[in-house]
């Protein structure tokens, strides 16, 4: 896979979810921003202890599933989140965390985070959607 010199060293990983090609049984990849951006849905996807390598990788959002949804918790999520980025995410600046609670009575409460990429100053956003209640009529976005 050949890669543009100029967004090489923002990296390149497997794609999330895990894919294969089924006629070379390769690993799908992806490269720069977009490695970014599947690696910060890993993260916040992530509760601390479940990578037996990386005991500290994550962010504790599942703790927050069965919380009301007020002030203090609002504060709380949007901690969770930056320390993270903070700590696991060196290829960005986080510029903002907002949340959108627009759908919380339907169990989804909308994450946006907006970010820059430090090597290449480009910014970017992304919406992490955090579901409240109970996976019977999830659908994925991404």
């Amino acid at each position: 896979m050949a890669m543009d010199d100029d967004a090489s060293f923002l990296g390149t990983g497997w794609s999330f979810p895990p894919r294969f090609d089924p006629v070379t049984r390769d690993a799908a990849t992806v490269s720069a921003e977009a490695d970014i951006r599947e690696s910060l849905f890993i993260l916040l996807s992530t509760t601390p202890g479940e990578r037996l390598m990386r005991p500290t990788y994550g962010c504790d959002l599942r703790s927050m599933v069965f919380e009301q949804i007020d002030t203090n918790a609002e504060t709380r999520i949007r901690n969770l989140v930056e320390q993270a980025v903070l700590f696991f995410e060196p290829r960005i600046t986080l510029d903002a965390v907002t949340l959108d609670t627009a759908e919380l009575a339907d169990g989804l409460l909308k994450i946006s985070l907006d970010y820059t990429v430090r090597s290449t100053n480009s910014r970017y956003n992304l919406v992490f959607p955090l579901y409240m209640q109970e996976g019977n009529a999830v659908r994925s976005l991404l």
